[in-house]
């Protein structure tokens, strides 16, 4: 999957909520935070962690949403470090257990906000392409799902959100 056009569809998100917000502090530490609220909202939707439950996982729909608004903050958050020069999608990890993958995942985001490095940067999209793989998500799917809820985010802009 060629990420150019989602880091050029997010830099044209984040310019317009900066502008539409009146944002003029750093908040590269609160994109990181919310990374990881994200990343969190993503893993309750699974459920996979949740052995004292019977109920399963929330549909597949609801699932990839919440994939894909990890995708904003990560696009974002590689935006402001200008490490948006990535093409391609680097190699999964191959970890499949999607708890393993959580917290694999989250220790990720918090090295890359300690060094924001390339190679930090792409082991996190790493883990997050693991994390697709064994949900089931095509890049197809996740290309598409990004474009509807960037949308979402216009319109929730627009409408004061």
């Amino acid at each position: 999957m060629n990420l150019q056009k989602l880091f050029k569809m997010q830099e044209e998100l984040d310019r317009f909520i900066q502008s539409n917000q009146g944002i003029n502090e750093d908040v590269f530490r609160k994109k990181g935070l919310a990374l990881l609220i994200e990343l969190a909202e993503l893993a309750n939707e699974t459920r996979c962690f949740k052995f004292w439950s019977q109920k399963g996982p929330s549909e597949r729909n609801v699932i990839l949403e919440e994939y894909v608004d990890s995708i904003h903050f990560l696009l974002s958050l590689g935006i402001e470090k200008n490490l948006n020069m990535l093409e391609e999608w680097p190699e999964r990890v191959s970890e499949n257990d999607l708890t393993e993958l959580f917290i694999g995942t989250q220790r990720e985001i918090l090295d890359f906000l300690e060094d924001y490095s390339m190679t930090n940067y792409q082991d996190l999209w790493s883990w997050y392409g693991a994390i697709a793989e064994e949900l089931g998500f095509s890049y197809e799917d996740i290309f598409e799902a990004y474009e509807a809820k960037n949308q979402t985010n216009y319109d929730r802009q627009n409408d004061g959100y």
